[in-house]
């Protein structure tokens, strides 16, 4: 019998606090990764490999073992770029056992626009054409779309030696946004992404105005995807708002025969309802912001802890909407003991003081 062969890396990361560090770690990958944790050391494990992360001397050992180089990288990346954002303005070395020499990321695909149009009032789909469609079938849903500035070659990012994404700057500064592959379509060579339009008085919005603005044949990159994975289980609750619809829908058109789906949906109004095909049974509450009293809050997030309260602890429970909504279903789920492996709770838009 043949040993599958694994990929390894080493590396030292010296961080401000080393126990804040490890804690930032197993907060955040917990809903991506299988999260093990003793007091000196985490063990997260994904379908990109493992990571071992432990603490020595006031220093974070890492260890990487994949499948492949490409997940090598991509593992590497991921790390970095987490320990990097953890550390925030605090001073931050990472060093690898062998530095990153490629100049262009493994996951990096160049799309055409096909064409951009309004789905409801405020949700508007960009159709892309992609020469490799496979790596968006059956797998993660999330993407960063790349948008070059007008009037300018595509300068597409790569990698510095501690792993980090090497971005461009200046006059070829990139847009930079996170969105979910709404559908894919083999037949036509196209995938689609769905852009909340959400004008807000003195807020900035460049992915919104990318999709209203953008036209055929204009040229961009995704890259990815990562994170987001659809879930399996037999009996699933969807719970979010416009901002999550894309992913709801996708999961929501892509389960099993017979999956058994409970879903509630936060929207502006009765014009903001989509349909929502599945192979599924689906059984589905929309919840309109503008039959609310005035002054309340909090809607979205009391009716799915209802709906968790009452179903089944083997139910998969996907829930995406503001962050402080999130904080509270997770702690919500915590207390009530459900399996960490069967929910995925993010935050996909934070309130700002303004």
């Amino acid at each position: 019998m043949n040993a599958v062969q694994e990929f390894t890396l080493s590396g030292v990361a010296l961080p401000k606090d080393v126990g804040d560090m490890l804690t930032e770690i197993c907060e955040h990958f917990v809903e991506h990764a299988d999260v093990q944790r003793t007091e000196e050391k985490v063990l997260l494990t994904s379908k990109l490999g493992s990571a071992s992360i432990r603490i020595k001397e006031q220093k974070l050992l890492i260890e990487l073992s994949c499948p492949s180089e490409k997940a090598l990288q991509m593992s590497r990346t991921s790390i970095a770029e987490h320990l990097f954002y953890f550390a925030g303005e605090d001073p931050f070395e990472l060093t690898w056992s062998e530095p990153e020499l490629r100049t262009r990321l493994d996951n990096i695909h160049e799309v055409t626009v096909v064409s951009a149009e309004d789905v409801t009032p405020r949700m508007r789909r960009v159709k892309f054409a992609c020469a490799n469609l496979a790596p968006f079938i059956g797998g993660d849903m999330h993407v960063r779309l790349l948008v070059p500035p007008k009037g300018r070659p595509p300068v597409w990012p790569g990698l510095r030696e501690d792993g980090r994404i090497a971005w461009p700057g200046g006059e070829d500064e990139l847009l930079v946004r996170n969105y979910t592959i709404r559908s894919v379509d083999t037949e036509l060579g196209e995938l689609w992404i769905d852009f909340l339009q959400h004008p807000m008085l003195g807020v900035k919005t460049p992915g919104a105005d990318f999709a209203r603005d953008v036209q055929p044949g204009e040229k961009v990159a995704l890259l990815g995807p990562g994170g987001g994975a659809l879930p399996t289980a037999r009996s699933i609750l969807l719970a979010g708002d416009e901002s999550a619809f894309p992913a709801i829908a996708r999961i929501a058109a892509e389960v099993s025969p017979g999956t058994k789906i409970q879903i509630i949906v936060e929207v502006m109004d009765e014009k903001e309802r989509q349909p929502l095909p599945s192979p599924g049974s689906v059984d589905i509450r929309w919840l309109h912001r503008s039959d609310y009293p005035a002054g309340a809050s909090g809607i979205l997030r009391d009716e799915t802890k209802k709906a968790i309260a009452a179903m089944d602890r083997d139910t998969f429970v996907w829930f995406a909407c503001e962050k402080e909504d999130v904080r509270s279903i997770r702690s919500f789920l915590k207390g009530r003991g459900h399996d960490k492996t069967n929910r995925y709770v993010a935050w996909y838009w934070e309130h700002t003081s303004e």
